[in-house]
């Protein structure tokens, strides 16, 4: 059975949820809030020990003002409602992405949950907000570049480079999946999904369900993993 740590997801389809249903857009995203509470206990339940979601990305800037600004209050209206819960759970928040641009009063709910789970010990609920992998790439190239040049490294390795993306403290991720049928990894953990198993499904994120994740984790476990290498059960 193939070893299953990290599931990253993007959450896909909550604008197309919303006018299928004749609901203005940020019901899709009210209602996606409530379906990653429902996937993250039972995530933790199945001893899955990261679960990385695609919550904001540095392109969704380009969305109307109105969906952006009620995007960026969603982790308040998320943790306000369940804080006790996660704690309850034991699930510690991280999260990963560009701070900068982020509102000052969204980062503090976002530090303040961080905060409070710090010392849980189940499941790792990483919130890749405002982010882009292509920018987390340059920004991790550039760092290195710097440390190397202040003599604080020598040589520059797969494992050494690691340190330097936002994952660093975070196990490989073994499966992704993304909802609304869509085929593209849309800037998501480029180089963290080298040798990740994709599962893409019909399913919007917001009518995504427990039965459904065990479905995909179902498809991941029937895979053959070589990564890279020969299955010698295969013919030539």
């Amino acid at each position: 059975m193939n070893t299953l740590n990290h599931i990253a997801i993007i959450m896909d389809g909550n604008g197309r949820w919303a006018k299928a249903n004749h609901l203005p857009r940020t019901a899709g995203h009210y209602k996606g809030v409530e379906v990653l509470r429902n996937i993250t206990k039972y995530a933790n339940k199945l001893g899955i020990k990261c679960l990385t979601v695609y919550a904001f990305s540095t392109e969704n800037w380009k969305r109307s003002m109105e969906e952006v600004s009620y995007i960026m209050s969603l982790p308040k209206i998320f943790f306000s409602s369940y804080i006790k819960e996660l704690m309850e759970n034991n699930v510690r928040i991280m999260i990963i992405g560009d701070r900068d641009r982020v509102p000052e009063e969204t980062m503090k709910v976002i530090d303040d949950a961080i905060e409070t789970t710090k010392n849980n010990t189940g499941l790792i609920l990483n919130f890749a907000f405002n982010y882009g992998s292509r920018d987390e790439i340059v920004k991790a190239a550039k760092a290195y570049a710097i440390d190397y040049k202040d003599g604080k490294v020598d040589d520059l390795s797969e494992e050494s480079f690691n340190n330097y993306l936002y994952t660093k403290d975070l196990p490989e991720v073994d499966l992704l999946i993304r909802t609304g049928s869509q085929m593209r990894l849309s800037n998501f953990l480029l180089y963290q999904l080298a040798y990740s198993e994709f599962v893409v499904v019909d399913t919007l994120w917001p009518d995504f369900t427990n039965e459904v994740l065990d479905e995909c984790i179902e498809i991941y476990q029937n895979r053959k993993r070589n990564f890279g290498g020969r299955d010698e059960t295969e013919s030539n």
